[in-house]
């Protein structure tokens, strides 16, 4: 061969070498890149599914507690037409609009999911009940809600706050025996009873 012909192809040789070490340092980066892109394409398709629950759970959660500070409300107009039944008169026209505004709020309530806890003559549930008090009723089964102090309220089948109530505690029909006798007692017992 000749000199120039060797010369040409060792360059050509070396920019060969130079070419492939290019296209393997590219396919490299382009390996990466893809990498970073099918990271960032799962953690975007993550965040679509995230989000809408997120805000979902945000939007229940502050609708909880806006109902939640309207309840007292609602109990106040509650209490404000309790015996009411004989009033007449321009205070008849009062109760009267006090019980539309709170025919209009149980209303507006029911059509966000908020729902009455019905209490008296029921089973007491700790799931929905909370006994402020315990009374024996012989004519009622043991463990059955007697009086409801305060009204709950569940929404969308979760307890906004449970119902405040009087439960029967009958007490146990035999009464524990000692069975310990005054012979089985120890003879120091005995006189410090005396």
């Amino acid at each position: 061969m000749k000199p120039e012909k060797k010369h040409d192809v060792k360059k050509l040789h070396k920019q060969l070498e130079e070419l492939t070490a290019k296209v393997e340092l590219l396919e490299k980066e382009k390996a990466e890149i893809f990498e970073q892109l099918q990271r960032v394409s799962a953690d975007y398709a993550n965040y679509q599914k995230r989000a809408p629950k997120q805000i979902a759970d945000s939007v229940a959660y502050e609708k909880k507690a806006v109902v939640r500070s309207l309840l007292p409300s609602l109990d106040n107009l509650s209490h404000a037409m309790a015996n009411t039944e004989n009033i007449q008169g321009d205070a008849k026209t009062i109760v009267d609009g006090v019980k539309m505004v709170f025919d209009h709020m149980v209303d507006a309530l029911k059509a966000h999911g908020v729902e009455l806890i019905e209490s008296a003559g029921k089973e007491f549930d700790p799931m929905l009940h909370e006994a402020v008090m315990q009374r024996a009723d012989e004519t009622k089964p043991n463990g059955i809600v007697l009086e409801e102090f305060q009204k709950g309220y569940v929404m969308n089948g979760q307890t906004l706050r449970p119902s405040k109530v009087i439960v029967n505690k009958l007490p146990d029909q035999a009464p524990a025996v000692n069975s310990q006798t005054d012979q089985d007692l120890p003879a120091d017992s005995e006189e410090s009873e005396e």
